[in-house]
C-alpha cells in the first residue's frame, strides 16, 4: 500500500511514524513534509490546496489512500475534489468539514442534535455585539468571544470582563484581525472546569473513540497568556471516561450527520469541559489534534493504515482499538515570540542526544546537513512511560537537551494529571 499524508506539522510527522509500523505499507509520501519527515518520507514541496497537482501525483505514484492532515484543504473541499475522480481519501467533505470551518455550523449542528455546549449569540455587526455584551439580557460577566473561521487556533477570547469582551469583539469585527475568518461571531457562556480532548474515528456509520488526552493551549506556565496552537499534551487523561463522552456527545453526532446526510470519514475532535453540571462541548475539529496526536499514536498498538482503511471502506465496524498500557507526554518546543512574530532559521542542536524519546518536528527544514527552524511549534518532544510521573520526568530530561535560540516551552505541561493517578 503507498500513502500520502498532506500537511507538515507535529501531526504529520506522529502519523507517519506510526504509519511506518504498518507491515502494509510500501511507500510513504508526503506533501509537503517538514525536516523530520522527511528523513521517513518522501517529501514533494507543494501547495497543499493546489488539489490538481495532488490528484495528479497520486493517480502517477500509484497511491492507494490519501490522509489529510490539516484542517484547511478539508474546508476548501479536497475531499469531494478526490471523490468526483474516484480517489480514496481519508476526511470529511467540505459541508462536513463546517463543523471546524464555521463555529456558527458546528454550534447549531450541537444544539440541533442534543449534544451539550454552553449557550451562544451570533453576530455580524460591533455596534449589535457591543448593545448585547451593555445590556443585562446577557446575565454574564465573563464571555468568550469566537471568531466564526479558521484561524489556526488563535480566533478565540476568553475574556473575564465585559471591558475585554468588548475589546475582543473590536479586534474581530472591526479591526479585522483575522480577515474573512472574523465577518461573524460567536458570543458564549465562558465555562470553568478541566478541558480535554476525544478524537475518535468515523466512517460515517460507525464511531470508535480514541483514548481521551489533555491539551494546554496557553502560552506560559499555570495557562497563562495568549491561546496557541497547542503547547504540549498528555494521554490517556483519566478525568474523562470516555464511554459516558461516546454516549452524550458522539452517539448523538453520529445521528447527526446520518440525518443530515454527511459524507463524513475521517476524524471527528470533540474539544470537552469538564464542569459541575458535567461534558460540554467547546468545539469539534474535522482532523487528528495537534499536538494530541503526539502524546496518543505511541500508545496506539492497532496498525494506523488498517484503521484508515476500514475507515475509507466503511468497515470500522469489524475492528476494535487496541492501546499499550503507561501514559505518554509531550512538550512543544517554540520559537521566541511565538503566537506573535517570531524568527526563523534559527540552527537546532542536540537532536543526535535523545534518549527513550520520540522527536516529532513541526516547523523545521533540513539544511546543508542539519536541522534549522522555520516555523512557530518547532518540535514535540513526547515519551512513554508506565506512570505518568516517569514519563513526565523522562520528557524533559530530553527537553533539556535540544536547544535552539529563543526556544521556548512550559514547565508544567501533565502537571495536573498527577492529581489523577
Amino acid at each position: 500500500m503507498n500513502i500520502l499524508v498532506i500537511g507538515s506539522g507535529g501531526r504529520e510527522h506522529a502519523i507517519i511514524w506510526k504509519l511506518k509500523q504498518s507491515n502494509n505499507i510500501e511507500k510513504i509520501f508526503c506533501i509537503p513534509g517538514n525536516g523530520g519527515i522527511s528523513k521517513i518520507a518522501e517529501c514533494i514541496d507543494r501547495n497543499i490546496l493546489d488539489f490538481k497537482y495532488i490528484s495528479e501525483f497520486v493517480i502517477k505514484n500509484k497511491i492507494d489512500i490519501t490522509i489529510v492532515g490539516p484542517e484547511l484543504p478539508l474546508s476548501e473541499g479536497i475531499v469531494d475534489y478526490f471523490k468526483e475522480k474516484n480517489l480514496n481519501i481519508f476526511g470529511p467533505d467540505k459541508k462536513s468539514s463546517q463543523l471546524e470551518s464555521s463555529k456558527i455550523f458546528a454550534k447549531r449542528f450541537m444544539s440541533k442534535y442534543n449534544i451539550p455546549t454552553a449557550s451562544f449569540e451570533v453576530f455580524d455587526n460591533y455596534e449589535e455585539a457591543k448593545k448585547y455584551l451593555q445590556s443585562p439580557i446577557s446575565n454574564l460577566q465573563s464571555f468568550v468571544i469566537k471568531a466564526d473561521g479558521l484561524a489556526s487556533g488563535k480566533g478565540v477570547f476568553v475574556c473575564d470582563s465585559k471591558k475585554d469582551a468588548e475589546d475582543a469583539v473590536k479586534k474581530v469585527l472591526v479591526d479585522k484581525m483575522f480577515g474573512t475568518a472574523g465577518e461573524k461571531i460567536i458570543i458564549e457562556e465562558k465555562l470553568t472546569g478541566q478541558e480535554a480532548s476525544l478524537m475518535a474515528l468515523c466512517d460515517g456509520k460507525t464511531i470508535l473513540p480514541l483514548i481521551p488526552s489533555q491539551d494546554h493551549k496557553r502560552i506560559f506556565d499555570d495557562d497563562k497568556g495568549p491561546n496557541t496552537g497547542g503547547m504540549g499534551a498528555y494521554a490517556p487523561a483519566r478525568i474523562l471516561d470516555e464511554s459516558t463522552a461516546k454516549k452524550i456527545i458522539f452517539d448523538n453526532f453520529l445521528r447527526g450527520i446520518k440525518e443530515e446526510s454527511l459524507n463524513f470519514k475521517g476524524v471527528i475532535y470533540a474539544g470537552i469541559m469538564l464542569t459541575d453540571k458535567g461534558i460540554s462541548v467547546l468545539e469539534f475539529n474535522v482532523r487528528f489534534g495537534d499536538p494530541e496526536t503526539q502524546v496518543v499514536f505511541p500508545l496506539l498498538k492497532t496498525d494506523l493504515a488498517e484503521l484508515v482503511s476500514a475507515v475509507v471502506d466503511g468497515k470500522l465496524n469489524n475492528y476494535k482499538i487496541d492501546w499499550g498500557k503507561g501514559s505518554c507526554i509531550s512538550v512543544v518546543l517554540s520559537a521566541g515570540g511565538y503566537p506573535g512574530k517570531y524568527e526563523k532559521g534559527k540552527e537546532i542542536f542536540g537532536l543526535d542526544s535523545i534518549d527513550d524519546a520520540i522527536v516529532f518536528h513541526a516547523g523545521t527544514k533540513f539544511e546543508n546537513g542539519g536541522y534549522l527552524t522555520s516555523g512557530g511549534r518547532v518540535l514535540s518532544v513526547s515519551a512513554v512511560d508506565s506512570t505518568l510521573k516517569g514519563a513526565i520526568s523522562k520528557v524533559y530530561k530530553n527537553v533539556e537537551k535540544i536547544n535552539f535560540e529563543g526556544m521556548h516551552f512550559r514547565r508544567d505541561i501533565a502537571a495536573k494529571g498527577l492529581f489523577h493517578e
